[in-house]
C-alpha cells in the first residue's frame, strides 16, 4: 500500500510537468521537415525567379528586336520610295526637251501645243510608273505657259496627278520665301496644307541648261506620309506603340500614328529611331515596356504553377520521409511519456545495430535501475519517515499522560473523589479515540470530540478558567483526517500562550472547494515578529514535539499542497490555520480498507 501511494504522490508531483511537456513538445519529425520545407521553398522561388527574368529578358529583347528590325524595314521603304521621287525629279530636270518647252514664248495656240506635247507627257510618265499615289506640281516662271489646276490641293490625295502652275503662287508664301532666303534647293517639308493632310513634299529648281544657270521653274513632289512608311502591321498600334516622323532640329512632330500616354512616367516607353534621307528628319518609335513584356504575367502564372506544384511533390517526400525515418523517435518519446507517467515496466525492443538500438538499451536499463532505487531507496526511506513520526507521535500521549496522572495523584490526596473520577474517565476516552483501533484517518467530528476530552481533563485541572468556542460546518464533521491534528496546538496554549487568569480558545471549521480549513484561534500573550518568523523558517524544528508532529504528518500524507500556516500578534494571541483536503488517493484506499 505505501508504495503504491508513494508512487501516486510522485505523479502527483509531475503532473504539471507532464501537462507543460505536453503542450510544448514538438516531435523531432517536425522540427526537420520546418527548415527543409523552408529551404525548398527558397529554392524553388529563387528558381522561379532566375526563370522568369531570364524569359523576360529574352521576350523582351525578341520583341525589341522585332521593333527594330520594322523599324529598319520602314526606313529602307521610305529610302526607295523617296529616291524614286528624286529619280522622277531628275527625269525632268535633266529633259532638255522638257527645259525647251518650259521657256518657249509663242502664241497661245502655240504654247497649248508646247504643252500638249513637250511637257504634259513628260509629267504623266512618272505618275504612271510610280505604286503610290502623288501630285506632281510644276511651278513655272514663263508666264506665258498655260496651267493646269489638277485635283483640289486642300483634300487629302485620293490618286495620282498633275499641276502646272505659275510661280506667282507660291512666291508669297513663308516656306518659299525662306527657300528663296536661305538659297536651299532638293529639300523635303511640309508645305502649305501638307502638315494638316499627313503629306510631305520634295521641292526643287528647276534650271536651264542654256547660257548660264538661271531658274526657269520649280517642282513639287507631294506624297502621303503613311503610303512611304509603308504596311504597319509590324507595328501593333493597337497595343500602345506610336510611331512618329519628327524633325530633329525643331522637335517638332511631323505625323504620328497611334497615342502616347501623356501622363505615363519618363521610363514607361522604349524609344527607338533610325535617320532617314529627309533633310534632318528621323522615324522613331515608342514601345511601352507593357507590349515589351506582354507575356509576362502569362509566363508568372506558369512559372508559379510549376514551382507551387514542385513544392508540394518535395513537401510530400519530405513527409514520408521523414515519417519513415521518425517512428523509432515516436516509439521512443512514447515510452519516456510512459515512464514519466509512473509506467516502469515498459522496455524498447529495436532490431539491427544503430544509434537507435544504443538509445533503446540505454533506455532499458535506466528504466530497471530507476525500478530497483524505488524498491530499495524509496520505500526504505518512506518506511523510515513513518516510523519516525510513529515515535514522535508516541511521545505525545506519555507526555500528557504523565501531567494527567500527577494531576490525578494530588486530587486524590487532596479527597476530590468526584473531580478524580471526571478526569480517569475523561482520560480513558481521550486513549480510545487517540487509539481509534489502530486506524490512521478518523472523522472530524471524533478529532473533536478528542479535543473536548482533553479540554474536560484540563477543565478540572485549571478550574473552569478558561472557555472554549466551537464553530464547525455541519457538512465537514465527517470528512476523513488524521488523527491527533487539533490536539497538539490546543495543549500548546496551555503551555506558551496563557499569562493571566484566563484565555478564550475558539476552534472554526469550513470548507474552501476541495479543501478543509481547520483554526486553533486563542486571545493569548501571542509571539514577537522575530520568533513567528524564526519558527516559519525551521517548519516547526522546535523544541514541541507536537507541532512539528502535526506538520510532518500531514506533509507526508497529503502532499506539499497542505500543511500549517501560524499568524501571531504579541500581546493579542495566536491562529494557527490547518488545509486539508477533502478527498485524495490514500484517503480513498485507506477508507475503503
Amino acid at each position: 500500500m505505501k508504495t503504491t501511494l508513494a508512487l501516486t504522490r510522485i505523479q502527483g508531483s509531475m503532473g504539471m510537468e507532464r501537462f507543460l511537456f505536453s503542450k510544448k513538445y514538438i516531435p523531432f519529425t517536425y522540427k526537420m521537415m520546418i527548415p527543409y520545407l523552408i529551404l525548398v521553398l527558397l529554392t524553388d522561388v529563387l528558381v522561379g525567379y532566375i526563370a522568369y527574368t531570364m524569359l523576360v529578358e529574352s521576350r523582351t529583347e525578341m520583341a525589341e528586336t522585332n521593333v527594330r528590325t520594322a523599324l529598319k524595314q520602314t526606313r529602307n521603304n521610305i529610302e526607295y520610295q523617296t529616291d524614286e521621287i528624286k529619280r522622277m525629279t531628275n527625269s525632268l530636270f535633266l529633259n532638255t526637251n522638257f527645259q525647251n518647252a518650259l521657256q518657249f514664248r509663242g502664241d497661245a495656240l502655240e504654247n497649248m501645243l508646247k504643252m500638249r506635247d513637250d511637257i504634259v507627257p513628260y509629267m504623266k510618265a512618272p505618275l504612271q510608273l510610280y505604286g503610290n499615289n502623288l501630285r506632281l506640281v510644276l511651278y513655272t516662271a514663263n508666264e506665258t505657259m498655260l496651267e493646269i489646276p489638277g485635283d483640289d490641293m486642300s483634300v487629302p490625295i485620293g490618286r495620282s496627278d498633275y499641276y502646272i502652275l505659275s510661280d506667282q503662287v507660291i512666291e508669297d508664301k513663308e516656306w518659299f520665301k525662306s527657300i528663296v532666303a536661305n538659297n536651299k534647293d532638293s529639300l523635303w517639308l511640309q508645305a502649305d496644307s501638307d502638315s494638316e493632310l499627313s503629306n510631305i513634299s520634295y521641292f526643287r529648281k528647276l534650271v536651264s541648261s542654256k547660257g548660264g544657270p538661271s531658274i526657269i521653274g520649280y517642282i513639287r513632289v507631294t506624297a502621303r506620309i503613311d503610303e512611304l512608311f509603308g504596311n504597319f502591321d509590324t507595328f501593333p498600334i493597337e497595343q500602345g506603340i506610336d510611331l512618329r516622323l519628327v524633325d530633329r532640329v525643331s522637335g517638332l512632330t511631323l505625323y504620328e500614328q497611334g497615342i502616347v500616354d501623356e501622363h505615363a512616367k519618363q521610363d514607361a516607353y522604349l524609344i527607338i529611331s533610325e535617320d532617314i534621307p529627309l533633310s534632318d528628319y528621323a522615324i522613331e518609335v515608342r514601345v511601352p515596356h507593357a507590349y515589351l513584356n506582354k507575356d509576362a504575367s502569362r509566363m508568372q502564372k506558369v512559372i508559379t504553377t510549376v514551382c507551387l506544384i514542385s513544392f508540394l511533390v518535395m513537401a510530400v517526400i519530405g513527409f514520408l520521409v521523414a515519417r519513415i525515418s521518425g517512428k523509432k523517435i515516436k516509439r521512443i518519446v512514447y515510452l519516456v511519456r510512459s515512464f514519466q507517467e509512473g509506467n516502469f515496466y515498459k522496455r524498447i525492443g529495436f532490431a539491427g545495430n544503430d544509434e537507435f538500438v544504443y538509445i533503446a538499451n540505454s533506455f532499458n536499463q535506466m528504466a530497471t535501475s530507476i525500478q530497483d532505487l524505488i524498491q530499495n531507496v524509496y520505500e526504505q526511506g518512506i518506511q523510515k519517515k513513518q516510523a519516525e513520526l510513529d515515535v514522535l507521535q508516541a511521545q505525545i500521549s506519555p507526555h500528557f499522560l504523565y501531567n494527567t496522572l500527577s494531576t490525578i495523584g494530588s486530587l486524590a490526596n487532596l479527597g476530590e473523589v468526584e473531580k478524580v473520577t471526571q478526569m480517569v474517565q475523561g482520560l480513558s476516552k481521550f486513549y480510545r479515540l487517540t487509539l481509534n483501533e489502530g486506524h490512521v484517518y478518523i472523522s472530524l467530528e471524533k478529532e473533536l470530540e478528542q479535543v473536548r476530552m482533553y479540554l474536560e481533563i484540563q477543565r478540572v485541572k485549571y478550574a473552569d478558567a478558561f472557555e472554549v468556542y466551537y464553530d464547525i460546518d455541519p457538512d465537514i464533521l465527517q470528512v476523513p483526517i488524521i488523527k491527533l491534528i487539533l490536539q497538539p496546538f490546543v495543549e500548546n496554549i496551555f503551555k506558551h500562550a496563557w499569562f493571566g487568569e484566563t484565555i478564550a480558545i475558539r476552534i472554526t471549521g469550513k470548507r474552501l472547494g476541495e479543501r478543509i480549513e481547520l483554526k486553533v484561534i486563542d486571545n493569548g500573550i501571542g509571539m514577537r515578529a522575530e520568533t513567528l518568523r524564526n519558527m516559519r523558517s525551521s517548519s516547526f524544528h522546535s523544541s514541541s514535539y507536537g507541532l512539528r508532529n502535526v506538520e510532518e504528518r500531514i506533509k507526508l500524507r497529503y502532499g506539499h499542497d497542505f500543511g500549517i500556516h501560524i499568524g501571531s500578534y504579541f500581546g493579542a494571541g495566536t491562529t494557527v490555520q490547518i488545509i486539508l483536503p477533502v478527498d485524495n488517493a490514500e484517503i480513498r484506499e485507506v477508507m475503503g480498507e
